[in-house]
């Protein structure tokens, strides 16, 4: 039996009451914002609640709200779940603060969430309590910052290596160069 995103909510709530920190459902991905200290307990009741069955992590992305317009500043962890045996789906969202973001791992919930927790880490620097190899997995080692965070800045050079991309196209046309013109512009 599939269940619409108000029906998970009322399930949720009346489970943890107080946890839902803030939800939309009247948007095309429903969503709900879970408080970060019970979001592994929530995330085990949705897996394994018969009428839920929410088995599926299939992405776990984050975003930088740093100067978004009337928001404010955070890091929030964006969590899309689907259940294949009830076909429902829905959205979780974990609010963090920009100056140490960190939850528990969920891996232990959903084993998928093993290598996008290592991916939200080497992005945007989220720290995930517990995970069993926590570790950079796109960037070397010792690369400098996360570079989705907005507030990160290119380096120059990495190791001698000269990293930084050059300017946008968009910032050259405005500088008046003619942009467009020729097969490798």
């Amino acid at each position: 039996m599939s269940l619409d995103a108000a029906a998970v909510q009322q399930k949720v709530e009346a489970k943890f009451p107080g946890k839902i920190t803030r939800a939309e459902l009247e948007v095309k991905d429903p969503f709900f914002v879970i408080d970060k200290d019970a979001i592994v307990e929530v995330a085990k009741y949705l897996r394994d609640e018969p009428e839920l069955a929410f088995e599926m992590l299939h992405c776990h992305s984050a975003v930088d709200y740093l100067g978004a317009k009337d928001q404010e500043d955070r890091i929030e962890v964006v969590l899309h779940l689907t259940s294949l045996k009830h076909r429902h789906w829905i959205v979780l969202k974990i609010e963090l603060p920009r100056d140490n973001p960190k939850m528990h791992t969920l891996e232990g919930v959903w084993p998928t969430a093993n290598w996008h927790e290592r991916e939200a880490y080497d992005l945007f620097g989220i720290v995930f309590e517990g995970h069993s190899d926590f570790r950079r997995i796109l960037l070397p080692e010792d690369w400098a910052g996360h570079p989705l965070r907005k507030d990160w800045e290119w380096p120059e050079e990495w190791h001698g290596i000269k990293v930084k991309p050059p300017e946008k196209f968009a910032d050259r046309a405005q500088g008046g160069e003619e942009i467009g013109i020729g097969p490798f512009d």
